[in-house]
């Protein structure tokens, strides 16, 4: 009798399957009748809305969450950024730590994705390491977050408090509880705590830079010369996007959206603008009295991202960064795309076309259903962005979408987490490499 063999997906479509039934899973939880305050059970889309929101960690959100939502609805919305920040493949490899279980080559192989290991080898090791980095910079968060937190609020509510923004901070998701103050204001109202606004700004600068670059700099204890040239690419964009941001806010909204406040309030939410919307989707101010050139900074912002690998979305800098030396190599008639002393490889520029390509696409026709729902094409394309990018923040439209902009934004929403790419080859099955080769033949570009 032939033997059964089950069907073994692949890497791509392991990691989108499981994204897809963790939101499903969250969605049933979070339409329970107790994941309410008002006990009134939420429509399942809303809720499946919000899980895909959660574990996307992207943050834009349907209904204010601490006003809306009971401590297992919070807490339920807490496990799914953490699963989302983290990766589902890596949290089970958590429990296969904890269980003792040796981690098989197949799942090796999907967790070189899921935490953007270079290589097989050491991919177990990345993990471990992601691991132990997400607890200890969420650890440090949290008690940090406390010391402000707890005397506004109160030991338990203060504890619970800190723990739920150092994660949403970490994972870069972007939902809050400052509902307890204000619903729906996001930080609008802390503006000037600049104690916390800087233990923000931190951890979500620390969930950006990837899981790959946490861990060349502690296995180099920092040490600039020896970093992989990832790393070095990944944090010389970051601090050239944070630095650069920050002024060009300044200088764009120090009389529009930050006239009236102090100077080093300004600079603080200059800077704040500058961190956030790369994908982390908390804001504190008003982003429907941005400038029309800070709006437009904000979208190049939420479309460029955090670096690949992270607990961010986007574009992702790393990506950028490659477009931008292919780029200026070709305005210089130069062969090779060289940075650090280093030669790019073409399989990498090829992939970040392709990258940039089908992202691009997925805004455009997220775009494009928004606006066919009636909203103008600004709201519009910051909606798209947003959620393509999984940063959260919203000029207001989102409580009021319609079903098809549900869904389009869902949609956006799951490919930015999972990754455009990631997403299109899942639907694909592997296929060999065909051993003839066609002539090669040049055509006109530009």
């Amino acid at each position: 009798m032939e033997k059964l063999h089950r069907p073994r997906f692949n890497a791509m479509q392991t990691l989108t399957l499981g994204f897809a039934v963790i939101i499903l899973v969250g969605g049933l939880l979070l339409s329970l009748p107790f994941a309410t305050k008002s006990s009134i059970p939420l429509p399942f889309l809303d809720a499946l809305f919000t899980a895909t929101s959660a574990t996307c960690v992207t943050g834009l959100a349907l209904y204010d969450t601490f006003t809306t939502f009971t401590w297992f609805g919070q807490a339920v919305m807490l496990c799914l950024i953490q699963i989302g920040g983290l990766g589902f493949m890596t949290v089970s490899i958590l429990v296969a730590f904890l269980l003792g279980k040796r981690i098989g080559l197949h799942q090796r192989s999907i967790l070189m994705d899921a935490v953007g290991s270079l290589s097989l080898a050491g991919v177990v090791h990345l993990t471990r390491m992601a691991l132990i980095c997400t607890g200890v910079i969420e650890g440090v968060g949290t008690v940090l977050l406390a010391f402000w937190f707890v005397p506004q609020f109160g030991l338990w509510q203060g504890l619970w408090h800190s723990l739920f923004h150092a994660v949403s901070a970490y994972c870069n998701a972007g939902f809050d509880l400052m509902g307890i103050v204000s619903a729906g204001s996001s930080l609008t109202t802390v503006y000037d705590q600049v104690y916390l606004n800087l233990v923000i700004m931190a951890l979500i600068i620390a969930g950006g830079l990837g899981f790959l670059v946490w861990n060349d700099l502690l296995s180099n204890r920092f040490a600039w010369k020896n970093l992989r040239l990832h790393s070095k690419i990944v944090l010389s964009a970051t601090g050239i996007l944070l630095l650069g941001g920050t002024v060009a806010f300044y200088l764009l909204e120090y009389n529009q959206a930050f006239a009236g406040y102090g100077l080093g309030t300004q600079w603080l939410m200059a800077a704040f603008q500058s961190v956030s919307p790369r994908t982390a989707g908390f804001n504190t101010v008003d982003l429907n009295t941005l400038s029309p050139a800070g709006m437009l900074l904000t979208l190049v912002l939420m479309f460029i991202g955090a670096d690949s690998a992270s607990t961010g979305g986007g574009l992702k800098v790393n990506t950028i960064a490659i477009l931008l030396l292919s780029t200026v190599a070709q305005l210089r008639r130069k062969r090779d795309i060289t940075i650090f002393h280093r030669r790019l490889d073409l399989d990498s520029l090829n992939k970040a076309y392709s990258t940039a390509m089908l992202y691009s696409l997925c805004c455009i026709l997220g775009t494009m259903v928004l606006t066919l729902n009636g909203y103008s094409l600004v709201d519009s394309l910051f909606e798209a962005i947003s959620a393509m990018g999984t940063v959260g923040l919203t000029l207001g439209i989102t409580p009021s979408l319609p079903l098809a902009s549900k869904l389009a934004v869902m949609a956006m929403m799951f490919i930015g987490r999972v990754g455009s790419v990631s997403v299109a080859m899942a639907m694909t099955n592997d296929k060999p490499q065909p051993k003839i080769r066609y002539l090669k033949e040049q055509i006109l570009i530009g």
